[in-house]
């Protein structure tokens, strides 16, 4: 018997209760003409994202209609990120400017939740300096919407909602997707790792994984929609279940959850996020070779080729150990496309780790790299370490980075020409309304004319042209 870490189920339905609430004041509302409207504003990652899909569906259960535009709104929700303070700046910048918009409407309603409230020092800011913010809640209290919305509508006072005592996992919540055809799905949550760079950890609390059973039944109900591209999320996948083992000591880890997920029937890709090098075992990777359904994609953040900034960085691998997972992963899996993560000018950083990290860029050729600038989060250990290096340093290395990566990048699209790949189309590209854009079971973007498929459709595209980061198909024979 595994013990999971899950809210109770008396305060879920407690939850359910304060929703039927909020939805008969709304709906005495919408009798005298008057629809409410809900907007979920969202920054940062993926998890962030699935976390406003649940808000979203609370926000439904609650009597409100989902609406894009923030102007004719009845609750506003910023769901923020901590992760870099450039996408603190911009949360706190979107909120400023929602306040002629409660000038105008003094009924509205303004929530802000995520990662950066639940630091005391924004939670505070957000209190003194955004009068018109009606309430905060951390990542902790996300299931606990409906009734911080009641009390608001009931009392009319401003909510601070402290975090809870224990991170847990909240199941049986609504969720209102943004696509019916591509799905995130959290497996867990938190991290343990403590990155000195990263403010995860202090945000989102320690790990702590879902059932199994609940995971799988929520990927079977989507599969049976027809979705057909389903991420499982987790700051640290590879370490689902190491909170859970059975009474004696066994843990059901993410390999074991990845086999019976690729059970279910269907036409779909499974994909997941992010994978630690210190945990990306061989038994993860043997499953994913004779799998049916996982894509044969990796992300695996290495974040420096330099031993000794990883060291610094906390992260308990060397290159040694990441170019064996590589190579390993190669062997079993040829056809693999491969991403990571990379900081550029982690405090202390020279010329000889760069260097370091140009190398291992040279060796594995990643088909992709999101490479960041390193700046410091308030909290973190790096933002204590004084070696900084100079803002124009960085810079340079970074455009260094990038045309090595690029050079790489195109190299690895070419060979791609001539071929038929499997594409889902997600319908009109962003960068070119005129065409259509899809995604391969390696993640890569494929344009092609509107008239070849639908959205949400599976089709299969020759591939005309390669660029370095995108692919251009038309319709196969």
């Amino acid at each position: 018997m595994r013990k999971y870490r899950t809210v109770p189920e008396n305060l879920i339905s407690e939850q359910r209760e304060f929703a039927k609430k909020v939805k008969d004041i709304n709906c005495r509302s919408a009798k005298e003409g008057n629809v409410r409207y809900a907007y979920v504003l969202t920054f940062g990652c993926q998890q962030n994202e699935a976390d406003s899909e649940r808000i979203a569906g609370m926000c439904e259960s609650m009597g409100y209609t989902l609406c894009k535009e923030p102007d004719i709104a009845d609750l506003i929700i910023v769901n923020t990120c901590a992760i870099r303070e450039h996408a603190e700046k911009k949360a706190l910048s979107i909120i400023g400017q929602f306040k002629h918009l409660k000038e105008s409407k003094p009924d509205m309603l303004i929530g802000v939740c995520g990662c950066m409230v639940t630091q005391e020092h924004r939670k505070n800011q957000i209190k003194h300096s955004y009068p018109y913010v009606d309430f905060v809640f951390g990542t902790s209290s996300i299931y606990r919407l409906p009734g911080i919305v009641f009390d608001k509508l009931s009392k009319n006072k401003r909510i601070f909602c402290p975090e809870e005592a224990e991170y847990l996992v909240a199941e049986g919540m609504p969720v209102a997707r943004e696509s019916d055809f591509r799905a995130w799905v959290s497996v867990m949550y938190g991290c343990n790792n403590f990155c000195t760079y990263c403010i995860v950890p202090y945000v989102r609390g320690r790990e702590r994984s879902r059932s199994s059973e609940d995971i799988v039944a929520e990927v079977g109900e989507l599969v049976g929609k027809g979705y057909k591209d389903i991420t499982l999320l987790g700051q640290n996948v590879n370490s689902y279940g190491k909170d859970a083992p059975d009474e004696h000591g066994n843990t059901f880890d993410f390999a074991d959850l990845l086999e019976r997920l690729d059970k279910i029937d269907g036409d779909y890709y499974l994909r997941f996020m992010t994978s630690h090098p210190k945990d990306a075992s061989s038994k993860l990777i043997d499953v994913m070779s004779r799998s049916k359904h996982i894509a044969r994609q990796f992300h695996l953040p290495v974040q420096s080729g330099s031993d000794r900034v990883l060291t610094r960085m906390n992260r308990h691998y060397d290159t040694s150990k990441y170019l064996g997972i590589v190579d390993y992963m190669r062997k079993k899996i040829p056809d693999v496309t491969l991403t990571t993560d990379i900081i550029v000018g982690f405090p202390g950083e020279t010329e000889e780790d760069f260097n370091a990290t140009l190398d291992i860029i040279e060796k594995v050729r990643f088909d992709m790299i999101y490479s960041f600038i390193y700046s410091p989060r308030k909290g973190t250990l790096a933002a204590e370490m004084e070696d900084r290096i100079p803002d124009e340093v960085k810079k340079a290395r970074f455009e260094r980075l990038l045309e090595l990566q690029n050079s790489i990048a195109l190299e690895k699209n070419l060979p791609l020409v001539g071929k038929v790949l499997k594409v889902l189309c997600d319908g009109e590209s962003k960068n070119n309304p005129e065409v259509f854009s899809g995604r391969t079971e390696g993640n890569k973007i494929v344009m092609f004319d509107k008239d070849i498929a639908r959205k949400g459709d599976f089709v299969n595209l020759k591939i005309v042209r390669a660029e370095t980061f995108a692919l251009y198909g038309e319709a196969a024979d």
